[in-house]
């Protein structure tokens, strides 16, 4: 009887040593795998797309003194005016991503519809009538921004330029002529912007901007002579709201 209760029992430790065993070793086979995690919004790459909204202008013109016997702005008079209208364009870029600082170059350009008509009633109804443009601007700005997630606020500065058109028409005699000219005008912007990665490749985004400009000599010629004036816009705001398309860049993925 002994010796059965005997043999009972180291049959019992068997199987349970055995038992063990095998959970143990199911326990190493079938780990537990780690929990996924969705890749972050990688906002390194190139990227181009297109933008629309308003711009304003500050456009101002005087007589540098160099006038002629048309046109009745004596030297050091001239006018001030403010312009709007629609602008659009393209913008092509590169970003580069630092954890979550993002760096980058961007050129703009933009078509613009910013132009006004002032009238001199010194001597008639009207005189002298100045005409002004505004109807092409460029920039190339560097960007700097912080990311959260598919969010990026940024900053940016940098070169801006705009085509300037400035003409006058004297219509009262006996001294009467016209004349017109452009030019280029180089400055500086400064700007602030909100983009949204919508999907892997598809940007959505807010801005604001601001320029300020040089001037520019405009040798108005006309029959009579030529009337002289320093132009310049001095200054263009605008805001747009953007699009871009931002070709692949690696994935980072985050466990």
């Amino acid at each position: 009887m002994r010796n059965k209760l005997i043999a009972a029992f180291a049959c019992t430790t068997a199987l349970v040593s055995t038992g063990a065993a095998s959970a143990a070793d199911l326990g190493a086979r079938y780990m537990k795998a780690p929990a996924y995690a969705e890749p972050l919004f990688n906002w390194t790459g190139f990227y181009v797309g297109g933008h629309i909204g308003g711009a304003w202008t500050n456009e101002q013109f005087i007589n540098n003194g160099t006038g002629a016997p048309f046109g009745d702005l004596v030297p050091g008079q001239g006018y001030r005016q403010r312009g709007a209208g629609i602008m659009g364009g393209a913008q092509i870029g590169y970003n580069w991503q630092a954890n979550n600082y993002v760096f980058g170059m961007e050129g703009t350009i933009s078509g613009l519809d910013n132009k006004g008509t002032v009238v001199n009633t010194a001597f008639g109804a009207a005189d002298d009538i100045f005409t002004w443009r505004a109807n092409v601007l460029a920039t190339v700005v560097g960007r700097a921004g912080f990311a959260v997630q598919n969010n990026l606020f940024y900053i940016k500065g940098g070169y801006a330029g705009v085509n300037n058109r400035l003409n006058v028409n004297d219509t009262v005699a006996p001294f009467t002529g016209s004349g017109g000219q452009t030019h280029w005008a180089n400055g500086w912007t400064v700007g602030a912007g909100w983009e949204y990665g919508i999907t892997r490749n598809w940007i959505v985004g807010l801005e604001y901007n601001y320029a300020a400009f040089g001037s520019q000599t405009y040798q108005l010629g006309g029959t009579s002579g030529n009337y002289t004036f320093d132009a310049k816009p001095r200054d263009i705001q605008w805001a747009v709201v953007r699009a871009s398309y931002k070709f692949d860049a690696p994935v980072i993925a985050r466990y």
